[in-house]
């Protein structure tokens, strides 16, 4: 196996058990890794810390174990799988009649840096964010199997747009396992499509799970808007709510089509839902102040620390434009899901917001990820979805 050692002093996060080694802390690797091949990490004074997936790029390797004596073999992917499905049992996501879509796995946040894992009835959607995950996708999909054993059917790998496309890896997408035509899954006994063949991340938005309930709550006699609607969420669980009418937003056509097909699966021939298909911010300028909940749930506006400047401003934009159309009494749900956007950056952004609209704000509730997204608490990185439930005067 090969070994990578650390410059002088640059242990100390793997101390602490970060999951991350980053290119400018290595002094030297023996050998030349290939990327995805599991190395050694050591420090300059030679003693093994940890041991991982290894990559070229900034993360330069994703920490699977700080124990030299445990191998990455079958029964290392087992127990870990083992592991994230105990934990989505214990919080009572995983079992419910009511419900069979949740995340099984979340990188970091199950000490599986580089796999997420969506459940969607009886479908498993994998998908690997690292080289080393995607050599290791078959190895994960039969140990996904015998640890879900009568609980999934199908097993669909996704990943040909989250791998680094320097590694010219050519993933395609597929079935590893059966073969399902059935997209059908039930979140809190809403039945949604799920498009893990062509849909955004794993074809839907599992992390917004418990938001829309807490919107649903707010829903009744509002006019709401949800802005990126994309396959309609927000706006299926504010029709339950009892809205008095709903209007879906995004600029793909694609996702307004779904958003269509979503409330028609839940609520045939409601005439109080329409859909259009526009840039968000046009949407914003041109409409009338009607709307007296507003959902904003912008897809992320910096994927790197490069964008941070420009997503900041975007977010205060789109913020202010919100501001200044909502009726009085309003409720905003307002979110931001750029990890390189931290909590108080997207805080500030709001709040400067509502200082230009001249508008009385009130915070009713600050919003994260979902149970079955945990955060690592060696890895704060992994806090990505911030959000903030508004009460505008």
């Amino acid at each position: 196996m090969y070994k990578v050692y650390l410059k002088s002093g640059k242990e100390e996060s793997l101390k602490r058990f970060h999951p991350w080694v980053f290119s400018g802390a290595i002094a030297r690797i023996d050998g030349e890794p290939e990327e995805g091949e599991v190395v050694e990490v050591y420090t300059a004074q030679k003693e093994f810390i940890a041991k991982g997936h290894f990559q070229i790029g900034s993360i330069a390797i994703r920490v699977l174990t700080f124990r030299q004596d445990e191998a990455i073999d079958f029964n290392f992917w087992k127990q870990r799988l083992s592991s994230a499905l105990a934990l989505r049992l214990s919080i009572g996501i995983a079992e419910r009649p009511d419900n069979n879509t949740y995340r099984l796995v979340h990188g970091e946040g199950d000490n599986l840096p580089g796999l997420v894992i969506d459940i969607y009835n009886r479908t498993a959607v994998v998908q690997a964010h690292s080289a080393g995950m995607h050599l290791e996708r078959m190895t994960i999909a039969e140990a996904l199997h015998e640890v879900m054993a009568d609980r999934i059917d199908h097993i669909y790998y996704k990943s040909e747009t989250t791998l680094p496309f320097k590694a010219d890896l050519y993933p395609e997408n597929g079935f590893l396992r059966g073969k399902s035509t059935d997209n059908i899954a039930l979140e809190y006994g809403l039945k949604f499509h799920i498009d893990w063949l062509k849909g955004q991340k794993t074809g839907f938005f599992v992390d917004q799970r418990e938001n829309r309930a807490l919107l649903e709550r707010y829903a009744a006699g509002r006019n709401v808007l949800n802005m990126f609607c994309y396959t309609g969420g927000f706006s299926v669980y504010a029709m339950r709510g009892g809205a008095k009418l709903v209007h879906s937003v995004d600029s793909s056509a694609k996702a307004v089509d779904l958003t269509n097909q979503n409330i028609a699966l839940n609520f045939p021939d409601d005439t109080r839902h329409r859909a259009y298909a526009e840039d968000a911010f046009k949407y914003l300028d041109r409409m009338d102040p009607v709307y007296d909940l507003i959902v904003l749930d912008p897809p992320a506006f910096a994927k790197h620390r490069d964008a941070l400047r420009n997503a900041l401003i975007g977010y205060r934009r789109l913020n202010a434009k919100a501001f200044e159309k909502i009726r009085p009494g309003g409720i905003l749900f307002t979110f931001s899901c750029s990890q390189a956007v931290n909590k108080e950056q997207f805080r500030t952004a709001v709040f400067t917001a509502a200082a230009l609209s001249g508008r009385r704000v009130r915070i009713l509730h600050q919003l994260t990820q979902p149970a079955d997204h945990p955060v690592n608490i060696y890895h704060p990185e992994g806090e990505y979805l911030k959000g903030l439930v508004l009460y505008v005067e």
